[in-house]
C-alpha cells in the first residue's frame, strides 16, 4: 500500500512543478543563510578562542556551513527538475538520479536537526572549555613579555570591558593569581618583599583586580585595592556594600552570549529545515506522477503520486535487501576466484620442477 497516494491532473501537475520551482529558489536563499549564520557563529568563537580550552564546539558552525552550502546545490538541481518536468520528453534523464538525489538530500537535511540538538547539548563542554581557559588566560595575564602570551592581557582586559564581567567565576578568582609583572614591582620595597616571602609559591598576591573590573556606572571612584581592608577606604565596608565591580564573571557571560545566539539561530535553523524538507515531498510527488506519464501517448493524463510506493515496513525490508546485495557483489568483486587462485599457487610449483 503506497504512503501518501494523490491524484494529479495535468493542470495540477504544472501547478505543482511551478509552486516547487519558487519554493526551490526560496529555500536556496534560506541554504544562503544557513551559511551566513554559520559564519557568523563561527567568528564570533574564533573571536574568543584565546580563553576556550577546546574546539569542541566548533562542529555546530561547521555543520551549519556544509549543510548551507549543500542545501544550495540541492535546490539549484530541484528548481532544474521542476523546468524539466514541464515538458515530458526531457524529464526521463532523471530516471536514474532522482533516487540516489533523495538519499543525499535527506541525508543533509537531517544535519541540520543535528547541528541544533549540538548547539543545545553541548552547552556542558563549551562551559568547561570556558572554565579551563579563562583560568589559564587570567594566570599568563602577567606575562606580557612572554612570547605566545603577549597579548593574553589586552584580550582579558577587552573581554572584562566588553561583556561587562570581572574574573572567570567572581572577582575575587584575581586575588589567587599574580597578575602583576616583576618588572613593575619595586622588590626593594618593604610591602613587596613581604607579600612575596608570605606565599609559598614566592608570587606577589593582593585583595585587587584589573581596571577592566571597574564598573563605570558605580558612582564611586573605582576601588582596585585592598578591596577586603575596610580600615583602608572611607565609609566602606566590602560585606555589605555592593561593590563598584562588575559581579558577574565573565564564563557565565560567555556562555549567556553564545548559548543566546544559539538560541536565536535555532528557530531559523528550524525553519530552514522545515522548508527543505517540504521542497524534498513535493518533488517526491513529482516525480513519481510524471513517472506514469513515460511512454504514454497522451502526456495529460490523470497520476497518482505518492511518498513511498510501498508501506514503510516493506520499504525498510526492501532497502536492507538491496544493501545486503550490494555487500555481497563488493564481497564477490573484491576476493579472488578460487580456481585463479589454485592455478596462481601452482604456477610457481610448475616452474620450480626440474626438466627430466
Amino acid at each position: 500500500m503506497s504512503v501518501l497516494k494523490l491524484k494529479f491532473s495535468f493542470q495540477r501537475r504544472v501547478r505543482l512543478a511551478q509552486g516547487l520551482w519558487l519554493l526551490s529558489w526560496m529555500a536556496m536563499v534560506s541554504g544562503a543563510i544557513t551559511v551566513a549564520m554559520g559564519v557568523f557563529l563561527k567568528t564570533e568563537l574564533f573571536r574568543r578562542a584565546e580563553v576556550m580550552h577546546n574546539n569542541d564546539i566548533h562542529i555546530v558552525p561547521n555543520l551549519l556551513m556544509a549543510v548551507g552550502l549543500a542545501s544550495v546545490g540541492i535546490n539549484i538541481c530541484a528548481g532544474k527538475v521542476c523546468q524539466d518536468s514541464l515538458d515530458a520528453s526531457r524529464f526521463p534523464r532523471w530516471k536514474n538520479l532522482l533516487t540516489p538525489f533523495f538519499c543525499v538530500s535527506i541525508f543533509f537535511t537531517s544535519l541540520l536537526l543535528v547541528a541544533m540538538i549540538l548547539s543545545y547539548a553541548l552547552q556542558p563542554s563549551l562551559e568547561e572549555s570556558l572554565k579551563v581557559g579563562l583560568k589559564n588566560g587570567i594566570r599568563f595575564y602577567k606575562d606580557t613579555d612572554t612570547p605566545g602570551r603577549c597579548f593574553q592581557k589586552e584580550t582579558i582586559d577587552r573581554l572584562q570591558v566588553e561583556f561587562q564581567c570581572c574574573g572567570n567565576t567572581n572577582y575575587r578568582d584575581w586575588f589567587e593569581v599574580q597578575w602583576i609583572n616583576n618588572r613593575y614591582l619595586d622588590f626593594t620595597s618593604k610591602e613587596v618583599k613581604d607579600r612575596v616571602k608570605s606565599n609559598v609559591d614566592g608570587r606577589y598576591l593582593l585583595d585587587g583586580v584589573p581596571f577592566s573590573c571597574c564598573n563605570p556606572a558605580s558612582p564611586r571612584p573605582c576601588i582596585q585595592y585592598q578591596l577586603l581592608d575596610n580600615a583602608a577606604h572611607y565609609n566602606y565596608e566590602y560585606q555589605s556594600e555592593e561593590l563598584n565591580l562588575y559581579s558577574r564573571g565573565c564564563r557565565q557571560a560567555l556562555v549567556n552570549y553564545y548559548m543566546g545566539l544559539m538560541n536565536t539561530i535555532g528557530p531559523g535553523v528550524m525553519s530552514v529545515f522545515l522548508i527543505q524538507m517540504t521542497v524534498l515531498f513535493s518533488l517526491r510527488f513529482l516525480q513519481t506522477s510524471m513517472q506514469a506519464v513515460e511512454g504514454q501517448e497522451n502526456v495529460e493524463i490523470e497520476t497518482e503520486g505518492y511518498i513511498l510506493e510501498k508501506g514503510v515496513k516493506e520499504t525498510v525490508k526492501e532497502l536492507q535487501e538491496k544493501i545486503m546485495i550490494f555487500f555481497q557483489q563488493v564481497q564477490v568483486d573484491v576476493a579472488p576466484p578460487a580456481t585463479e587462485a589454485a592455478a596462481e599457487e601452482a604456477a610457481p610449483e610448475k616452474e620450480a620442477t626440474p626438466a627430466s
